[in-house]
């Protein structure tokens, strides 16, 4: 085979070295440009960063590429975090993550009203409770909203507490060059000297509050750095609420206690009709205290058209701090809390308590007790439950429990006058309605029960002879018989009145009422006050004469910026009067008549 080729329509002839360059293979062997599109073997290629750079080969080139990537975007999530832009939206999702929990009953607060509602809605019940609806507060993702809200709020304030304390530390910047391209300008001429203009226009300004002094051949003033500690103490307010506010929600506790007259109260958890506590609170820090209902008063109007609308609402109680504390005696209104410690306890509800005795067949008297009855209106109608749990035996000599469903009114409208409502609060004509039932009311299993309700499943309802329901209408003093010898219930003279107090304990809450009123203060003095600065130029002409020149400038737009700079320069053109125009000045030949004075060229906008 021949080492030489020709070129087909040249004649030419081509070395080996040209033939392989011609095919992409180098005269040394290497592959060429074209050669290595041949190859599969993976290369290196610059990968170009998010934040400047491009990644290097190798691991080195990998790590150092990483590195840059994860801190560039750690600093441009904490920039979006802490942006004004970015706290806004988070304070109105928490404000619309609130709703669900005003709108929805909470586990914490009423744990029956959400059993009831996921009865009632099976499907959307769980939906709710898959996204933490009905405990909305200590779910995660209001939590998240919160915690990100209150570091943004950090990441906003401190930088700009810094920059603050600089700008307080610093003087005022000099003036431009050109004070007559300001939005608010003044110029005259004078014949006094430029020190004693600037002297005189420092000493102005420094009067009225100005950070002034002289820089040059000008007066430089600043005002209203009130604007920028208004808006820092909005924001250090909102932290001191969030603050308040959470502190609260994880150490707040909060209980109710009827008490009927008479009974009294001691401040421990098994003492509560119900409590309720934040996640961090404990026992030890409930406040130890304890107090006695001596006499509730109630009275009410009995004409007009507020008829039957309270007027004295009060209980009369003795009450003593720690184990042997010295008795004392108060009285507790309606929105005026005893105060004991940490702890405040609220009057909220009223009723009566009639005092019933049952006797079983033989005489014996195996209940007597005054029993709360809760209100169903305004007028006081109440309905309650008598249970007799231990002690009664029926005719038979078997033990059994009794029940009697109660209702009460204080002021009856009459027999064959409607239904059985109450007509007026006040204890005018009390009556209380009974039916009885005999059986097991249940308790004995352990499971809790309300006690203002009876549960009949496993009783019989007494009945007389001829089949009919056993019930009466009783007056105070007046026994109601039952039937078969089973015994008799007696609706004693002695009606009681039974008060329903709630004990709370809200760390931060004070704090919380000092942050509301700062952040109200710190939002008006932002929104109210204008940051402005003024420059006070006085300069010698070529001429001989001093040329005073006033400028303002706000921060923001402001139509009073030219009158406050017009009130400035009328104050210094008294110490720097307007030189007048010889060449204008006309010869006056009256003796008496007064010289003019020739007015200052006013504020410019």
């Amino acid at each position: 085979m021949s080492t030489t080729d020709t070129d087909t329509g040249t004649g030419r002839t081509k070395d080996p070295a040209t033939a392989k360059r011609h095919i992409g293979v180098s005269a040394d062997g290497e592959l060429g440009e074209a050669g290595s599109q041949l190859s599969t073997a993976p290369v290196d290629t610059a990968v170009p960063g998010s934040f400047g750079g491009s990644r290097a080969p190798g691991a080195l080139g990998w790590l150092t590429w990483t590195g840059r990537e994860v801190v560039g975007w750690a600093r441009w999530f904490w920039r979006q975090l802490t942006s004004m832009r970015v706290a806004l939206i988070l304070l109105f999702l928490l404000s619309l993550g609130a709703i669900p929990g005003s709108l929805i009953p909470q586990s914490g607060t009423d744990a029956q009203k959400v059993a009831d509602f996921k009865d009632a809605h099976s499907i959307l019940g769980s939906v709710y409770d898959k996204l933490g609806l009905f405990h909305v507060y200590s779910s995660v993702w209001f939590s998240a909203i919160y915690i990100l809200l209150f570091v943004s709020l950090i990441g906003c304030i401190v930088p700009r507490t810094w920059q603050f304390v600089g700008q307080l530390r610093g003087r005022p910047p000099g003036a431009p060059k050109r004070l007559n391209r300001l939005p608010a300008y003044a110029t005259w001429r004078t014949g006094a000297e430029p020190e004693q203009v600037r002297e005189a226009a420092l000493k102005i300004l420094k009067q009225r509050r100005f950070r002034a002094h002289i820089e040059k051949d000008a007066v430089a003033a600043e005002k209203g750095y009130l604007r920028e500690t208004g808006n820092l103490l909005f924001h250090i307010a909102l932290i001191v609420m969030l603050v308040a506010f959470a502190w609260g929600q994880l150490f707040k506790s909060e209980g109710n206690k009827l008490i009927v007259e008479g009974d009294g109260f001691s401040n421990t958890i098994s003492q509560y009709d119900d409590f309720k506590s934040g996640n961090l609170f404990s026992t030890d820090d409930l406040t130890p205290f304890s107090f006695n209902l001596k006499k509730f008063t109630g009275t009410y109007e009995r004409t007009g058209p507020n008829k039957g609308t309270p007027r004295t609402y009060q209980a009369d109680i003795t009450y003593s701090i720690g184990a042997y504390g010295k008795e004392k005696k108060t009285t507790v209104k309606v929105n005026e809390p005893l105060k004991i410690g940490d702890s405040k306890v609220y009057l909220t509800a009223h009723g009566y308590a009639p005092v019933v005795t049952v006797r079983d067949g033989k005489g014996n008297v195996v209940y007597h007790d005054a029993v709360p009855m809760l209100p169903l209106d305004p007028n006081v109608t109440s309905q309650g439950a008598i249970k007799v749990m231990d002690g009664y035996k029926n005719a038979q000599g078997t033990s059994e429990q009794l029940g009697f469903s109660a209702f009460f009114v204080p002021t009856f409208a009459g027999a064959g006058k409607g239904d059985m409502f109450s007509q007026f609060p006040a204890l005018d004509f009390p009556v209380l309605a009974l039916s009885g039932f005999h059986g097991s009311l249940g308790v004995d299993a352990g499971i809790p029960q309300n006690v203002y309700q009876l549960d009949t499943s496993k009783m019989k309802q007494f009945k007389d002879a001829k089949g009919n329901i056993v019930k009466a209408r009783l007056l105070p003093g007046e026994t109601m018989k039952l039937p078969n010898g089973a015994g008799s219930i007696t609706f004693d003279k002695g009606i009681k009145e039974w008060a329903n107090f709630q004990v709370t304990q809200q760390p931060g809450s004070d704090w919380a009422l000092v942050g509301a009123f700062t952040a109200i203060f710190g939002l008006a003095g932002s929104l109210f006050i204008q940051r402005r600065r003024v420059w006070v130029r006085a300069a010698t002409r070529a001429d001989g004469v001093t040329v005073v020149e006033m400028a303002g400038l706000g921060r923001s737009e402001s139509a009073k910026l030219p009158e406050e700079l017009g009130d400035l320069a009328a104050l210094v053109h008294e110490q720097a009067p307007t030189k007048p125009d010889t060449d204008e000045v006309a010869v006056d030949t009256d003796p008496d008549a007064e010289p003019s004075v020739p007015a200052a060229e006013g504020a410019e906008k």
